[in-house]
């Protein structure tokens, strides 16, 4: 899986439309929950209020490697994709890198503009929530 220094120069140069159809490969990507998360989402803790999809979303530092997990409806692909494309090039990296990830990375992948500003405060939210989710746990 490319990193996110890898994947910003490729979005960044890429035009909208293939940008939305990188995000909707990525939606299709996005492994399913692990089942004994499952159950946790009823109690609504993981959800992101921030973001007008329901996303739930859990971040874990387990040997000093970062492992992040989403349920995210498919009737809700760019979101879905984002959060794919986060959970993958994120995996089992080292806490450090998480919080070297750009606050502004969705102007650096030049998705704010193609997705709307609604839609990037959610997905803001979701990228902040991640790296705070990291600081705690480390």
């Amino acid at each position: 899986m490319p990193s996110l220094a890898t994947l910003i120069p490729r979005f960044k140069s890429a035009d909208r439309t293939t940008r939305l159809e990188t995000l909707l490969d990525y939606s299709r990507k996005l492994p399913p929950l692990p089942q004994r998360l499952e159950l946790e989402k009823e109690r609504d803790e993981h959800r992101v209020h921030e973001c007008q999809t329901p996303v739930f979303l859990w971040v874990e530092v387990d040997q000093g490697q970062v492992h992040i997990h989403a349920d995210v409806p498919r009737e809700s692909p760019t979101v879905r994709g984002f959060i794919s494309l986060l959970a993958r090039s994120l995996d089992g990296v080292a806490p450090a890198e998480v919080a070297q990830v750009p606050d502004d990375l969705l102007d650096q992948l030049g998705l704010s503009e193609t997705l709307g500003m609604t839609r990037s405060q959610g997905l803001t939210a979701i990228l902040h929530r991640i790296k705070r989710s990291v600081a705690i746990a480390t």
